[in-house]
């Protein structure tokens, strides 16, 4: 006999069940899919589950064909109510649908996580997702805990006078930022966070929102370093990894090309004592120049931030100050005019970027700019919020699926590179030795 996926739900005190006379739907623009098994992957241990409040489990009654909207547990006897279930999957993963819900009348934002559908299957929690990057940067069980506080009171006492050290050391601790980690265990890539300011309002910005908007996820560093507590910190990691790569640009601090001249400072006293590994910007793009000056200044790649590429919803979106999507590309030409590798951090909403017009957009940006790279990354917001928030309305016969997306661009650009994470120079080189 077939076994098909089961619908997940949680009671208010976040215990969670699976409802076997209903299969789950996934969630695309507001729109409901039945999920193929061949769409589910069992998810990583270091993913979570999430009970989505204000929000009713939306399932397939595959005996009556016909949607189902619970608004009670059904195994209650006192009609208590039940809530939706999401997955937040583990780094190195792209969602192909969302879960699917019914928002309650007045329903606050979701926090700015992503939220993909997730089932039981097989006797295991499975979700609507696909594996793009099989690096282990990020995966917790590499990241020892008791090794990780040793290492910061190593730190403490070789680098005592460090702003920019005793910061990483809060993200590390406090807020259990992964690239943090990294740093202090002296693997993979190590953040420089530098700027507190920005010239965007992402409305999904995880260290800055203004008013009563959601709440961020990690605090905005306070202060600008100075080029040579970045220069330390970035050679210390430098010389203690084998393939390291450093970057500028992290959740936690705004545009660094606000503080264009303090990196370029840097990069220089870094390329002064070591021509080793990548020096990366994750970056807006929204300073041409800046950008020049940085690549000559040693600078090897970027990695730009965009949501779209149609600048009428990149613009809904980062709600830009003082620059355009045409900076955009003017910065991206500046960095392949100096040899430099170009990712794009695509911000996967299904729906929205495996809609047709949006996956025409996008084949024309990769042939005109000529990336070298798509990192697949979610974009953690509010699902539904997200196609109010930028104005755009979907219909369901326009959405090819994201898994089809992402197969057809990296077939279609075949020198492209797929995945989650910086690529190290030996990545980098082993990707074109495979595709020549």
């Amino acid at each position: 006999m077939k076994e098909f996926p089961k619908l997940l739900i949680a009671d208010k005190k976040g215990n969670i069940f699976d409802v076997p006379f209903l299969e789950p739907l996934g969630m695309k623009a507001g729109e409901y899919f039945r999920i193929s098994t061949k769409e589910l992957i069992k998810i990583h241990p270091d993913s979570e589950l999430f009970l989505l409040p204000q929000r009713s489990p939306v399932g397939y009654d595959r005996k009556n064909n016909k949607v189902i909207t619970l608004k009670n547990n059904p195994f209650s006897k006192n009609e208590e109510p039940c809530y939706a279930v999401a997955a937040f999957l583990a780094p190195g993963y792209t969602a192909l649908y969302n879960a699917a819900y019914s928002e309650a009348a007045g329903a606050k934002m979701l926090p700015l996580f992503s939220y993909t559908a997730v089932c039981l299957y097989k006797g295991s929690f499975y979700a609507a997702g696909i594996l793009v990057d099989r690096e282990k940067r990020q995966e917790l069980k590499g990241m020892d805990s008791a090794l990780l506080e040793k290492n910061v009171k190593v730190f403490k006492k070789l680098f005592p006078k460090n702003r920019l050290i005793r910061h990483l050391e809060r993200c590390a601790l406090t807020y259990g930022c992964p690239a943090a980690k990294n740093f202090f265990l002296k693997r993979y890539e190590g953040p420089l966070p530098s700027s507190p300011v920005c010239n965007a309002r992402c409305i999904g910005c995880i260290s800055y929102q203004p008013g009563n908007g959601c709440s961020i996820a990690q605090p905005r560093i306070e202060f600008v370093p100075t080029p040579e507590e970045i220069a330390e910190t970035a050679l210390y990691h430098m010389s203690n990894v084998k393939d390291p790569v450093v970057s500028f640009g992290q959740g936690c601090e705004g545009e660094p090309l606000m503080v264009g001249d303090v990196l370029v400072k840097a990069v220089k006293l870094i390329r002064k004592q070591t021509g080793k590994g990548v020096i990366n910007l994750n970056t807006n793009a929204s300073k041409p120049k800046v950008i020049e000056k940085l690549f000559d200044a040693g600078l090897n790649s970027i990695r730009v931030s965009m949501n779209s590429a149609r600048e009428k919803y990149y613009s809904a979106y980062y709600l830009p100050k003082g620059y355009g999507f045409k900076d955009v590309e003017r910065s991206i030409n500046k960095a392949k005019d100096k040899g430099g590798f170009v990712s794009i951090n695509y911000l996967v909403m299904p729906g929205f970027n495996d809609s047709e017009k949006e996956v025409h957009a996008l084949e024309k940006f990769i042939a005109k700019m000529k990336i070298d790279m798509i990192q697949w990354r979610n974009l953690n917001f509010d699902p539904k919020e997200y196609f109010r928030k930028i104005g755009i309305r979907i219909k369901k016969e326009e959405m090819i699926g994201v898994d089809v997306l992402i197969k057809r661009i990296h077939k279609k650009y075949p020198r492209l590179m797929k995945g989650y994470f910086n690529p190290s120079r030996k990545r980098i080189k082993r990707s074109k030795e495979v595709k020549r």
